[in-house]
């Protein structure tokens, strides 16, 4: 622990040692995590025994830990063990990875047939946040969006997400604050909204004509897992002097790309 005397010290060094301090303290914290997946229940001496460090440091670091649910304290041995909170943020990995790779085939599928870019999203904290990618050839009006969150309101992917929802998650998701306009095209009104909603669950196809970015046409429909719930979306998109997201051809093959996927996912339900 450092005195008062640290606050005169230049900010780069104080920075600098700061920034040590918590990549050590990081790197200690995941090496903790790896010695009690691998030996299940361990006394704080045995902790910091094999991190080398003085028991109390390693006490702070399995407290810090076991706040946050990822080690568990057994309350009569004292011993640590990893708890539930890891699990849960394994199984989060885990389905984001499962959705990932079981429908990457679809998406290279689309993007062949169509030279245009398919995308994969999932609903996280009110946004449509794409999680994988696949290009067409084409190179005009490309755009790399693999991480990005994007407004569920103003997205072919979103909107189909938010179809899929109950009115109170939908209101959940939105939030309470006005839909931020993007475009001239992007719907701002909830009634609007909703009513377009409708319209997409009754189709099972959610397009966008510029609604995000001016000039980006794209259709979404929705991959449902083994449970039937919605649990993420494929859309298509590319250029308005080229890219008809209404196109009986677009459709069809959306339609069977939402089923097929579904079916990876373990979803029985047709479309």
């Amino acid at each position: 622990m450092r005195s008062g005397i640290a606050d005169v010290v230049p900010l780069d060094v104080d920075d600098d040692q700061s920034r040590n301090g918590g990549i050590q303290s990081v790197d200690r914290a995941v090496q903790i995590l790896e010695l009690l997946a691998r030996n299940g229940r361990t006394a704080v001496s045995e902790v910091a025994a094999e991190l080398g460090v003085h028991k109390s440091t390693a006490s702070r670091l399995l407290n810090a830990l076991e706040s946050r649910g990822l080690v568990e304290q057994d309350s009569a041995r004292g011993k640590y063990d990893v708890g539930v909170g890891l699990l849960r943020l394994a199984s989060t990995v885990s389905a984001r990875l499962s959705i990932v790779q079981r429908v990457r085939p679809v998406l290279e599928r689309l993007a062949d047939e169509f030279d245009e870019t398919a995308n994969l999203a999932v609903c996280r904290s009110g946004q449509a946040v794409n999680v994988d990618q696949a290009m067409g050839r084409s190179p005009l009006m490309t755009y790399d969006w693999i991480g990005n969150a994007t407004p569920l309101h103003a997205t072919a992917s979103g909107k189909i997400m938010l179809a899929a929802m109950s009115p109170a998650e939908r209101s959940r998701a939105l939030g309470r604050r006005p839909l931020p306009r993007n475009t001239d095209a992007t719907l701002t009104s909830r009634r609007d909204l909703d009513a377009e909603l409708r319209s997409i669950a009754d189709r099972g196809l959610a397009s966008t004509r510029g609604e995000l970015v001016a000039g980006l046409n794209a259709v979404a429909v929705a991959v449902l897992d083994h449970r039937g719930v919605v649990v993420g979306s494929i859309s298509l998109s590319g250029p308005d002097i080229r890219f008809d997201p209404t196109a009986p051809a677009v459709t069809d093959a959306m339609l069977a790309a939402g089923a097929d996927a579904s079916a990876r996912m373990g979803s029985a339900t047709d479309g």
